[in-house]
């Protein structure tokens, strides 16, 4: 079994390790373009617990959020966050939020970044802990795409 799974097999999985007493952080995202904003976070993130699990945004509820992207599709987003060595699980949620996602893993600690409040993290009325973690300034997808194109419009 690989790092990248579905929802049934996660489940399996959170609930065998919680039985041995490991302590499951759970966070989100769409980590389109993975930046050292992302590695630090997913770096602190990992550090709270023993168990690392990403619920990834799928291409559609990226669209969603953020029209016109995301730039790179699900299924290479999983596979550049399963090869990091702090994540331990990635799945894919197709959802607006990940609240079921949550309510299905019931993670130990919650995490976002810190550009999120505390009472606006999805699915903090779930996991016993919820945390915020320092945001990169002036890291950020969004910042980087903007920088491409406008290096993109000097070149032409």
């Amino acid at each position: 079994m690989g790092k990248i799974l579905n929802w049934n097999e996660l489940k399996a999985v959170v609930d065998s390790l919680r039985a041995k007493g490991r302590k499951v952080v759970f966070t989100n995202g769409c980590f389109d373009i993975l930046h050292v904003g992302h590695i630090r976070y997913l770096k602190e993130a990992r550090a709270l617990g023993d168990v690392l699990v990403i619920g990834l945004n799928s291409d559609k509820s990226v669209s969603v959020i953020k029209p016109g992207r995301p730039v790179n599709q699900q299924g290479w987003r999983a596979e550049i966050l399963a090869a990091l060595e702090m994540v331990d699980y990635v799945t894919v949620f197709d959802e607006d939020t990940p609240y079921e996602l949550i309510k299905l893993l019931k993670p130990d600690i919650l995490v976002k970044g810190g550009d999120w409040k505390k009472e606006d993290i999805v699915g903090s009325d779930i996991a016993k802990e919820t945390r915020s973690l320092p945001y990169v300034k002036g890291i950020s997808t969004t910042e980087i795409i903007e920088k491409i194109k406008k290096l993109n419009n000097l070149s032409m």
